[in-house]
């Protein structure tokens, strides 16, 4: 009868049913234990029941509290429908619209919102549907459609079962459907007090199955009451979604050896006959095609995922195990940590993927706070590279002990210079490629310390591997670290670190040899470099033979010095020939420099006839700097009309100086309109210089009305933001432009600040362009403090240029070596003097050896 009839609210119709249950178990002189028995249910339940503030009982517990306390059964049901609001499939669960997917245990796979630690909170990837989807989305259909359905995925740990599940039941959510998730005070308990209560239109989910169904003493009679569920017309539609690891699919289902043995698990197996399906490990090709469509449509976890799992495929694992293994790293002992530091700043330093063991730990020591390594015991390793390998999602561990498969060679001669060294058979050790990567990024600012550059330089015997850790502390200026290390790789093979060992030779004759062999065996820098000493030495006709054989191998650098040497020696035709072969492969530099050469010599028409746009801009640039103007602008002309953009800038410039300023805007928009904002952007800046901060916005407006996010015009918003005083607005600005690989904003910004004395803020700005990948504003700053006269100031932001690899730009270097001739120690201070002697090992044979 409907409670609009009778008069009855929800909470008085509950509490009429609690006091005629009550009366009759009065009645029928029972305890609550011993009604549980008889009704068989669970004490939990029967206290529910009658327990003021719970929820509304089941259609089913009413049922079989009636029977047992011989109560008028249709009574209580209309007692209990009125007590539920007239809903008669009532049960455990909630709306699955209500219900989080990380409180149904899918795994996290990326950071919460604004840097949240909450796991709730976190943002699932796109969903890439593959094909146990398709049988999942069956059972779903068959479900709403009113069939009670069962599906339990098997599969290893994070390869997608439970995202799977969750991605299924959304349609059910669209028809109202409750999910229930039994845990509480455990899964089995949970399962085996609620499962006869459960109610049509519900989705029961077993995620980790092994749970319930493994439960040494219930793991059967949770079985058997799903199985119960799944048969039962009256509770129909219900839909049973559960996951399962294959090992424990392999135990369940497994028959007894022996007749008569023991069958613990015979309920689940039948319960899992013809109900299960299997989730692959890796994700196929298409899947991974479709993962890509997803990254490419702006999914930055699944972007993020690809750089590290497409070539396995294991992209679930990726995602849902690269959340843990940072939280181990952060979360971890201070000796853990610190062998995983150690770990990141070898890979991201070039070093392979194999890393002895003896290395990590002999590199750790500097990675210690000083508190921490005081309390270190004896075994503080063995301690430490246990706890790195233990599993999180995935099976994966933050860094785990290989074994590296062995290298398969043809026969032949073993013993030729140059082979590298056989990997000897020590314990290796490899990171987990998720921390690999958080370490290139959040460890790219430090240079690492002296224990690790000793280590390195002790156990690490792979000619490769030294080379790239050589390379890595010349570029921070480590030199004597590097120098010792390019000996080292040279000791084990290396043929490439001949180069650099010459180069930072003190001995001409030690320096020539080292050249020569490396020249032996095809490297075209080495010819170059013979080529360069044969020129210092007077010795042309060695030299253009170097030079020739360099660019016979396709060095642009040697045709452009070639050229050079031909038309001082007065070959103007052929030094011709030669430059127009450099440009021709993409370096003019050789046509640039046969102009100016003649240029200066007085013969303007020979300067004029090399008709390279590249070496017009500069013929015009000096010709006006000799006060031709004319004579520049028609030069800038030509170069213009053949399309070369820095001639339009050189025009522009010339204009506005001469004062015609229609004309300099018509070239620029001409530029603009050729597809280059560039003179545009110069036109902008000279007018702010010169104080017309409206003819420089007008310039600004006109290009922002086609395109929002010109470079000019955010470096013009950026300049007028910082004039203002809203400094975060225009660095906001700036670094935008900066992210779109326009570093300019940021420059000015940070030349700005520096003019006004504001150092602490130009750092600032620079840092700011460091982050985004650029260290040319951070060096330029630098500069701008040495040309202001505070060398000081300049040698602190030189020396955080160089922990960034900065050194191995060519101003950064200047001002290094002018500063610090021996190099820097690891820690940064100055290296005292120091003689790079090299041990010139004699060749097997003096012939060029093949290729190991």
């Amino acid at each position: 009868m409907d409670s609009k009839l009778t008069g009855r609210t929800p909470e008085s119709a509950l509490a009429e049913l609690r006091w005629r249950l009550e009366a009759g178990l009065v009645r029928a002189r029972l305890n609550k234990s011993q009604l549980a028995d008889q009704a068989g249910l669970s004490r939990g339940t029967v206290q529910g029941a009658f327990k003021a503030g719970a929820r509304v009982p089941s259609v089913f517990t009413v049922a079989a509290l009636a029977r047992v306390l011989k109560l008028p059964a249709a009574e209580l049901q209309e007692l209990r429908r009125d007590a539920a609001g007239g809903v008669s499939g009532d049960g455990p669960g909630r709306p699955i619209e209500q219900w989080e997917p990380h409180a149904l245990e899918v795994h996290p796979a990326g950071p919460a919102p604004g840097g949240s630690g909450s796991v709730e909170q976190r943002v699932l990837p796109g969903y890439v549907r593959r094909e146990h989807d398709r049988l999942l989305a069956e059972a779903v259909r068959e479900a709403g459609q009113g069939g009670s359905r069962m599906v339990v995925l098997v599969g290893e740990s994070s390869t997608g079962k439970t995202r799977a599940c969750w991605e299924a039941v959304q349609p059910l959510a669209e028809k109202g459907w409750r999910l229930w998730h039994p845990f509480d005070p455990t899964r089995a308990e949970a399962a085996l007090e609620e499962l006869h209560e459960v109610g049509p239109r519900t989705v029961v989910w077993l995620n980790e199955a092994q749970h319930y169904f493994g439960d040494r003493l219930v793991g059967e009679r949770v079985a058997a009451a799903v199985h119960a569920l799944l048969i039962e017309p009256e509770r129909a539609p219900v839909l049973v979604l559960g996951t399962l690891w294959p090992k424990y699919f392999k135990q369940y289902t497994a028959l007894p050896d022996t007749e008569g043995e023991e069958d613990p698990h015979s309920r689940v197996r039948e319960l899992l006959a013809g109900r299960t399906e299997s989730v692959p490990e890796a994700f196929d090709a298409a899947a991974l095609a479709a993962a890509s469509v997803l990254a490419a449509g702006g999914d930055g976890l699944l972007a993020d995922a690809l750089t590290r799992a497409r070539a396995d495929g294991r992209l679930g694992q990726d995602l849902a195990g690269g959340p843990a293994l940072l939280e181990r790293y952060r979360n971890g002992s201070p000796a853990a940590r610190a062998l995983l530091e150690v770990a990141m700043d070898a890979r991201r330093l070039g070093v392979g993927l194999h890393l002895p063991q003896a290395f990590l730990t002999d590199a750790a020591p500097d990675y210690f706070h000083d508190s921490d390594w005081d309390q270190l015991t004896e075994d503080w390793a063995e301690k430490a590279y246990a706890e790195l390998a233990e599993h999180v999602h995935g099976k994966q561990a933050p860094l785990r002990r290989i074994t590296p498969r062995p290298q398969r060679r043809p026969p032949g001669p073993s013993a030729l210079t140059g082979v590298p060294t056989p990997r000897p058979r020590v314990p290796v050790f490899r990171l987990a490629d998720y921390l690999e990567q958080h370490g290139t990024t959040s460890r790219r600012h430090r240079c690492p310390p002296a224990s690790f550059w000793d280590a390195a330089h002790t156990h690490i015997n792979q000619p490769d591997d030294l080379y790239s850790l050589a390379q890595a502390a010349e570029n921070r200026y480590r030199l004597q670290w590097a120098h010792h290390l390019y000996q080292r790789a040279s000791d084990h093979g290396s043929r490439e670190a001949w180069v650099p060992l010459a180069d930072m030779a003190d001995d001409r004759e030690e320096a020539e040899i080292l050249y020569q062999r490396a020249a032996d065996h095809g490297n075209i820098h080495a010819v170059v470099r013979l080529a360069s000493m044969r020129e210092q030495k007077g010795d042309q006709e060695g030299a253009e033979t170097f030079y020739q054989r360099a660019a016979a191998d396709g060095s642009t650098l040697a045709l452009s010095r070639w050229a050079v040497m031909r038309e001082r020696a007065g070959d103007r035709e052929g030094a011709e020939a030669i430059a127009q072969r450099a440009a021709e492969d993409g370096n003019p530099a050789a046509l640039i420099r046969l102009a100016e050469i003649r240029e200066r010599a007085g013969d303007r028409e020979g300067a004029e006839a090399i008709a390279h746009p590249a070496a017009l801009v500069r013929l015009a640039e000096i010709r006006e700097r000799a006060g031709d103007r004319e004579g520049a602008e028609a030069i800038a002309q030509r170069a213009a009309a053949n399309g070369d953009i820095l001639a339009f800038v050189d025009l522009v410039e010339m204009r506005e100086r001469a004062g015609d300023r229609e004309g300099a805007e018509a070239i620029a928009q001409r530029a603009a309109e050729d597809g280059t904002n560039l003179a545009l952007l110069r036109l902008a800046v000279m007018r702010e210089e010169a104080g017309d901060w409206e003819g420089a916005d007008a310039i600004a407006q006109r290009t922002a009305a086609d395109d929002d996010d010109n470079n000019l015009t955010l470096l013009r918003l950026a300049v007028m933001r910082e004039r203002a005083g809203d400094r975060e607005g225009a660095e906001a600005i700036a670094q935008r432009a900066a992210e779109d690989g326009n570093p300019a904003p940021l420059l000015r910004l940070a030349g700005m600040r520096e003019r006004a004395g504001d150092w602490e803020g130009a750092e600032a700005i620079a840092h700011l362009a460091v982050d985004d990948g650029d260290t040319f504003t951070l060096l330029r700053l630098a500069g701008m403090r040495e040309e202001a006269g505070y060398p000081e100031r300049a040698e602190t932001i030189a020396l955080r240029a160089a922990d960034l690899s900065g050194a191995s730009h060519p101003f950064l270097s200047g001002l290094l070596k002018r500063r610090w001739p021996y190099g820097l120690d690891p820690d940064g201070t100055p290296t005292g003097p120091w003689s790079a002697v090299t041990e010139v090992v004699p060749q097997v044979s003096s012939s060029p050896q093949p290729a190991p």
